[in-house]
């Protein structure tokens, strides 16, 4: 196939990053530092306006109180003189609440080259279900094409299961998909029961090898005791190739819905524990500040977020990194504040 990178280079990505969250980043490190101009100390009216700030960016009333606090001791202390040491300690107190996720989910930097094998700190036990939820519109399908890219270069056989079978226009894409990135897909009929769907793949996965499977669901929380009903036969039918049943339970949440996301994120998380969050439209949205709200508010840890339309523009979530991107001042002169 000649050569492909996933990832070009850290650069390459630490760019992508940057870019994803600019307007975030603009929101909030371009505002704090313009109302941190001309001041010589940190004083109440200026953590009002920080705080202020923070919480437009939704990052929750919790999280900023706890990011003040440590402020204000830093700043009885003396510790705090410029702006760069105000940054650095708000980066710091985030980091620390949020760095759930990133022991697991290390930098990956993937070559792929005819006869060359492909390396990555993502490591999986299989047979590795993973089963996809999110409400209509998040970017689900383009998020699961994403993932499956992911473990097919890693290696791995992969097989989706095209289980929201209530729109035959996800089925559809699905398997557009599919065939685009070069993984096999099972589909049924619009109607059939999608644990049906899924049997069919636990099947495949086990007579023919497949070592990653990755299940599509329909995304109608407003309904949830048919949502319930459907994803508990789904997990019964998933330990049967597994006993473990879902390796993985992952919610696909719009960063720009806002407060909504945390709504869904918890929702879901009464339903079926999820096990991660994937972010998508970072790049569409001021309000990023949402994935450090919801990993803070629900201790959910994000495992991915996406960083443009490409089939490659995901990578794993890791927080420090997020962190600087949203605190960058590369960021500045993209967007008006």
């Amino acid at each position: 196939m000649g050569l492909f990178n996933f990832f070009k280079s850290k650069e390459e990505k630490r760019i992508k990053l940057n870019r994803s969250v600019s307007k975030t980043s603009s929101k909030i490190y371009g505002r704090i530092s313009s109302i941190f101009l001309g001041r010589k100390k940190i004083d109440e009216e200026l953590l009002e306006e920080i705080e202020e700030v923070l919480i437009s960016a939704d990052i929750g009333v919790v999280m900023v109180d706890a990011i003040l606090d440590s402020v204000k001791k830093e700043s009885s202390r003396g510790e705090l003189k410029d702006v760069d040491q105000l940054i650095a300690s708000i980066k710091k107190v985030i980091v620390d609440i949020i760095d759930i996720s990133t022991k697991k989910n290390k930098d990956v930097d993937i070559v792929v080259e005819d006869n060359i094998d492909v390396e990555s700190d993502i490591d999986i036990s299989t047979p590795y279900q993973v089963l996809v939820v999110g409400v209509n519109g998040v970017g689900k399908t383009t998020t699961i094409a994403k993932l499956s890219n992911i473990y097919k270069l890693l290696g791995y056989k992969v097989l989706i299961a095209a289980a929201d079978t209530f729109r035959a226009a996800a089925v559809e894409q699905l398997t557009i998909w599919s065939d685009r990135i070069g993984v096999d897909i099972v589909t049924k009929d619009e109607g059939t029961d999608p644990a049906s769907v899924v049997y069919t793949a636990v099947e495949r996965v086990e007579k023919e090898g497949y070592e990653v499977l990755i299940v599509d669901t329909a995304g109608r929380l407003h309904n949830k005791v048919n949502l319930m009903q459907e994803l508990l036969k789904m997990e019964k039918v998933a330990k049967k190739g597994s006993e473990l049943g879902f390796s993985e339970k992952l919610l696909v949440i719009d960063a720009t819905s806002g407060q909504n996301a945390i709504t869904q994120a918890r929702a879901f998380n009464e339903l079926i524990g999820l096990t991660g969050l994937i972010v998508t439209k970072l790049d569409g949205t001021a309000k990023g500040g949402v994935v450090i709200n919801i990993i803070n508010e629900l201790r959910i840890p994000v495992k991915f977020i996406c960083i443009g339309e490409s089939v490659e523009d995901i990578i794993p979530f890791n927080a420090e990194d997020f962190v600087d991107a949203v605190f960058s001042d590369e960021n500045l002169a993209k967007e008006n504040f």
